[in-house]
């Protein structure tokens, strides 16, 4: 399942991040829906609020349906049908939604027949690696181009910063009784492990918590396009896009964040696996932590060799068949300790 995620970009970064091209080939960004309520974290678990693409024609009926825009959404998916006066009261999780059972729960497959598509931005997501000593969370997300930076200069057209994770979500519109404003919910489909992330967690019936994945990762702006465009692609195009991924790389982080009230670039923060505790005296580690509290409260632009050391784990080079657990051995390695053995899928 997907449980916690970060999204650290300010609100117009993420604007910027989120751009594309329209029909015409025309390079736009998404306008934001109600980015007053939109808060930046580190550390976010369902129940909070995070941000969207959808169309606009969800909200505007004679909108181009391919014109994207970011909203604000509650993590936890209420249905427009549901009857209570609290979403707390919602007898079961919503926050994932499983790809093999989407088309016949009610809570989905009603959203997903009107064409409730929408794309759940985020950093990347944590997972939780059962060990003997208890769970080893690691971050997921896109390898990063060699040239990404947290801040760009004025003028700049393409973004050149951190590429976000974009996941397959439903939405839908909730009216609470005797209220007018609607309240607008997602939840994140999953899918079963892929190769890599399977070393780190496999889909398996949990007793009484039903079966486990990993989020359905839209890789590209084609798939984006295809899942966001309801007008264009039905639903039963739309669902074909809905498979693992093997482009994603991981490293392990510190068990700071498995308090949800963790907020800091710490829960992001790569650590020495076997270390008693997370390494904090390094200099490419507080060159790290200071790069990352950077990428949120607005820094000068950093040139790419202006960079932290500790940032090679991030970038990606197209060498021939180097997975993710590739990435983390070697990491793993520069810091003297045994690699981490990938388990077999």
């Amino acid at each position: 399942m997907c449980g916690r995620t970060a999204c650290s970009l300010a609100a117009d970064n993420l604007r910027r991040a989120c751009a594309y091209r329209d029909r015409r080939g025309q390079h736009r960004q998404p306008e934001w829906m109600r980015q007053e309520r939109y808060q930046p974290s580190y550390n976010k678990g369902p129940q909070s609020s995070g941000p969207v693409l959808l169309s606009r024609r969800h909200l505007q009926q004679d909108a181009d349906s391919s014109e994207r825009v970011l909203m604000d959404m509650r993590w936890g998916l209420v249905p427009s049908w549901f009857k209570q006066d609290n979403p707390s009261k919602l007898q079961f999780n919503t926050s994932n939604c499983r790809s093999d059972t989407m088309m016949s729960k009610s809570s989905y497959k009603g959203a997903l027949l009107k064409g409730r598509r929408c794309v759940v931005l985020a950093d990347g997501f944590y997972e939780w690696q059962q060990q003997s000593g208890g769970k080893q969370p690691y971050f997921v997300y896109f390898p990063q181009t060699k040239d990404a930076m947290d801040k760009e200069t004025e003028g700049d057209k393409e973004w050149k910063g951190w590429r976000l994770l974009t996941m397959a979500g439903i939405f839908d519109c909730w009216k609470p009784p005797g209220e007018e404003e609607m309240l607008y919910t997602y939840t994140i489909i999953t899918v079963d492990a892929s190769k890599d992330v399977s070393f780190i967690h496999h889909r398996q019936v949990r007793p009484g918590k039903g079966v486990a994945g990993m989020p359905a990762i839209l890789d590209g702006d084609e798939a984006i396009r295809k899942w966001l465009d309801f007008a264009e692609v039905p639903t039963q195009e739309a669902v074909k896009l809905i498979q693992p991924t093997e482009n994603i790389v991981f490293h392990p982080v510190s068990t700071f964040v498995n308090n949800i009230r963790n907020n800091t670039p710490e829960c992001v923060a790569p650590i020495e696996l076997g270390a008693k505790k997370e390494v904090k005296a390094t200099p490419s580690n507080k060159v790290m932590l200071g790069w990352l509290k950077s990428s949120q409260e607005g820094s000068p632009q950093k040139k790419e060799n202006d960079l932290p050391k500790w940032t090679s784990q991030f970038i990606h080079t197209p060498s021939p068949k180097k997975t993710s657990a590739d990435v983390l051995q070697q990491w793993l390695g520069k810091q003297g300790q045994p690699a981490a053995k990938k388990h077999k899928a």
